[in-house]
């Protein structure tokens, strides 16, 4: 199935969805085709977050959903700078035609990106009203399990045996290492998830979110590539040295060289990137 095909069904199904629950879409408007499929249903004022690739890695029923929908609506509810849930329909997870969705408000994003500094603050606000919230599932539990299947499918996407095997000492080697006290996460906190509001800066995207040390978070900003993440963390109150830190944006780096391959398999072009990404970070 071609990318376009997969938005395609991926926005039909969203649709259908909206439409039981009285909500007219005359044009439902493809956002992004990543892993997943974000459509606005325009007129409503409601984005679909329809999950595609995302299955690959993760068997459904998708625990992630839920949860992505329990703490953003917690969150909201307390005032936190995120987009919340749909209001105008019941935000799921659903199930049609064998995919799985959630619905968010619909916000305006503005054509501009964060500072370094913005990040930083930003995501220490964020962590100030995830302590109190509670999150479902083991620590770390999303990074640690996704690399655990890609274990086991890794090879199907691409990865050879010999990267598998180093991928799995690498993680055996890690997961001493991982330790600290365990709190609700973003679980994806990079910039490209922070997103330019009239109402100022919001996060989406915490369909990673899982309890863990916020160490996870940090490295994720730490290691983006978007703006320089070492400015970004020093923003943030107490950060860590890049040593402290050193575990983590191991953890990071494996994880999202394993996701990379997971979008190559249906982002064709984008596969000698991810085998590059793989094999640099394997050395």
């Amino acid at each position: 199935m071609t990318s376009s095909a997969r938005a395609v069904r991926a926005a039909l199904a969203a649709r259908a969805v909206a439409a039981a629950h009285g909500i007219r879409v005359d044009a439902p408007t493809v956002l992004q085709d990543g892993v997943n499929v974000v459509a606005h249903l325009v007129p409503a004022p409601v984005v679909a977050r329809v999950v595609t690739l995302t299955t690959l890695l993760r068997p459904p029923p998708l625990r992630s959903l839920a949860r992505e929908v329990a703490v953003a609506a917690a969150l909201a509810a307390s005032g936190a700078p995120v987009v919340p849930p749909s209001d105008v329909l019941p935000p799921g997870p659903h199930r049609y035609a064998g995919l799985e969705l959630t619905f968010w408000r619909y916000v305006e994003v503005q054509p501009q990106t964060p500072s370094p500094v913005e990040v930083g603050t930003a995501l220490a606000e964020l962590h100030a009203h995830l302590a109190e919230v509670r999150v479902s599932g083991a620590p770390l539990d999303t990074p640690l399990d996704d690399l655990a299947r890609f274990l086991e499918r890794g090879p199907a996407w691409g990865a050879t045996p010999a990267q598998v095997e180093r991928l799995g000492a690498r993680l055996a080697q890690l997961r001493p290492r991982l330790v600290g006290e365990v709190v609700a996460l973003h679980g994806d906190a990079h910039p490209a998830n922070l997103l330019a509001t009239r109402g100022g800066w919001r996060w989406t995207d915490l369909e990673d979110t899982c309890p863990g040390p916020r160490a996870w978070d940090l490295a994720c900003l730490r290691a983006t590539s978007r703006l320089d993440g070492r400015a970004a963390l020093d923003a943030y109150p107490g950060a860590p040295t890049d040593d402290e830190l050193a575990p983590w944006l191991e953890l990071r780096r494996l994880h999202a060289a394993a996701w990379s391959l997971v979008a190559a398999a249906g982002h064709p072009q984008l596969r000698p990137a991810a085998q590059e990404r793989l094999a640099t970070v394997l050395g």
